[in-house]
């Protein structure tokens, strides 16, 4: 079994060079039954680690097609704001190289397990292979874990199958112990502990066995909601001419996100007292979530693809044929939202 730790610009020191560690001392006791690596998705260079920390060298490539584990590791940096150095942007960097394909591609080999440690899952969330796989993330970024579809799980490390998640910095002690134990066995993975004078901290968690009654090990999420598509009922709804609302009308939207302006086309209806919005994105059609007007002020969950896919939370203040607000997900920092009223409701 061969082990790719994949590095990228501003990742987190600890994330990758703990389990690091781990996998090399279960390779020693274990008399070489399998490898590690350090790669990133370009190749062998220097990777500049996070918070102006030291250069690490990476020796190969990541692939896709070679059987064993790939971890990935989060980032270091600005916990806050959507700076260059900004966590976030750190990730949302990683998350448009060729990380997200390469995994994507490596998920659907039989004989390779994926893991993450801390921001390493928002990574890959972000772009989109996460979506219905229970894991975990740093606390602080378990909200916008949730807003990708994701099931976040408040566990020290989540096994999902072939996807097997840490939370924050210091678990990928435990992941990659973990995977010691559950490739090479409980001996070898005691080993190890007593070599590094650390026992692995907390149950893994599993989907298997009973449901306590009251489950609060994970976050409920809306993420099979809101990725519905709208209705004959709502289209119905919407072409209705005898009731309507302050809001109802053909929009043009602009969405203000840390990485571009994204053009959005919303359409709202109202029909016996209920509003409904269908937002048009290219060739793609996603029904609001739980819209709610109060006064002149609306808002509505959404499922968005671009730049990332993400559950934003909506919530705008009209002014005439104005829309201003905010979309939302999570922790991540808020994006800004203007629309005009272009048409009177119709689709």
């Amino acid at each position: 079994m061969h082990i790719q730790i994949v590095l990228f610009d501003g990742f987190d020191l600890l994330d990758a060079l703990a389990p690091y560690e781990v996998f090399c001392a279960a390779e020693m006791y274990a008399g070489g039954a399998w490898s590690v690596e350090l790669v990133t998705t370009e190749g062998a260079r220097l990777v500049a680690s996070g918070m102006n920390g030291p250069q690490v060298s990476a020796s190969g490539r990541l692939s896709s097609e070679r059987s064993g584990i790939i971890l990935v590791p989060g980032a270091s940096g600005e916990v806050s704001g959507d700076g260059p150095n900004a966590i976030p942007s750190i990730l949302r960097r990683a998350m448009e190289s060729e990380i997200t394909s390469l995994i994507k591609e490596a998920f659907g080999k039989p004989d390779v397990i994926i893991a993450t440690v801390c921001g390493g899952s928002l990574v890959l969330a972000m772009g989109g292979l996460l979506e219905g796989r229970h894991t975990v993330t740093n606390h602080l970024g378990m909200e916008v874990l949730g807003a990708t579809g994701a099931i976040p799980v408040t566990a020290r490390v989540v096994d999902d199958g072939n996807l097997v998640t840490g939370g924050g910095v210091t678990s990928g002690l435990d992941v990659a112990l973990y995977l010691v134990e559950r490739e090479l066995g409980p001996r070898i993975a005691h080993a190890v502990e007593k070599l590094f004078e650390y026992e692995r901290r907390g149950t893994v968690w599993k989907k298997q066995g009973l449901a306590p009654l009251a489950d609060d090990s994970h976050f409920i999420t809306n993420e099979e909601s809101t990725t519905s598509k709208p209705s004959d009922e709502w289209f119905q709804k919407a072409t209705d001419p005898s009731i309507s609302s302050i809001f109802d009308g053909t929009w043009h939207a602009i969405i203000s996100t840390p990485i571009g302006k994204l053009p959005v086309m919303l359409h709202i209806s109202t029909a016996n007292g209920q509003v409904s919005g269908v937002s048009k994105q290219g060739d793609e059609l996603v029904a609001f979530v739980d819209p709610i007007i109060e006064g002149n002020r609306l808002s509505w969950s959404q499922r968005v693809t671009k730049p990332m896919r993400l559950n934003l939370r909506f919530e705008v203040n009209l002014n005439g044929n104005k829309l201003t607000g905010i979309a939302k997900a999570g922790l991540l920092p808020a994006s800004k939202v203007a629309a005009e009223r272009v048409a009177e409701a119709s689709i």
